[in-house]
């Protein structure tokens, strides 16, 4: 491979226009770097490391979420959704990223596990601070009408009401039904009293 020397053009103060040989080298250096990293293989160490990083990271998870409780990995809220989403995110960090060591990483997930179970346990514990963190089931059919300002201010659409009912295995919308949208995001279709 010949090696091409790049030269730019610049005033530095001092009124030098062009960059010293160690600044051209510095360049040359980094991009070159960026040009040979490899696409499909590094390293048989890397498949190693990642193999290693993969299952102690994923056993350590398994352990911290056992220890956690069964709400760790709910999906009651948004909060539960978001903590579910950055543990995926963070594990593949973990295994993927050369520059995060497993203890640090192990750590992180921990430190996310336990906040997760503080801000549960402190929800359940005072009603204002549930009222930050939980949504309220919504109303959004009462006895067979359509509540259109619920629907919209939810962005459900009559549609995904008539699929809730269907799915439930109602052929279509009576004066006994009622529809609630759950803190989960699911459709509860229920025999109103």
């Amino acid at each position: 491979m010949q090696r091409r020397r790049i030269e730019w053009d610049v005033t530095l103060p001092g009124g030098e226009h062009r960059l010293r040989a160690a600044e051209r080298v510095a360049v040359d250096t980094r991009l070159r770097g960026a040009m040979n990293d490899p696409i499909f293989f590094d390293s048989w160490a890397g498949i190693g490391r990642i193999l290693v990083t993969g299952v102690l990271a994923y056993a350590g998870l398994i352990v911290m979420l056992r220890g956690s409780g069964k709400r760790t990995l709910s999906k009651f809220n948004a909060f539960d959704f978001i903590v579910t989403i950055c543990l995926g995110s963070m594990l593949a960090t973990i295994i993927l990223t050369k520059s995060v060591p497993l203890v640090e990483g192990l750590v992180a997930l921990g430190l996310l596990i336990a906040l997760q179970f503080t801000i549960t346990w402190l929800s359940v514990r005072h009603e204002p601070f549930q009222a930050l963190i939980k949504s309220r089931p919504t109303l959004l059919v009462h006895r067979g009408v359509y509540q259109e300002r619920a629907l919209r201010a939810e962005r459900v659409t009559k549609e995904e009401i008539t699929a809730a009912l269907h799915s439930n295995g109602r052929a279509e919308l009576s004066a006994q039904h009622s529809v609630v949208l759950e803190t989960d995001g699911s459709l509860t279709v229920f025999q109103a009293g």
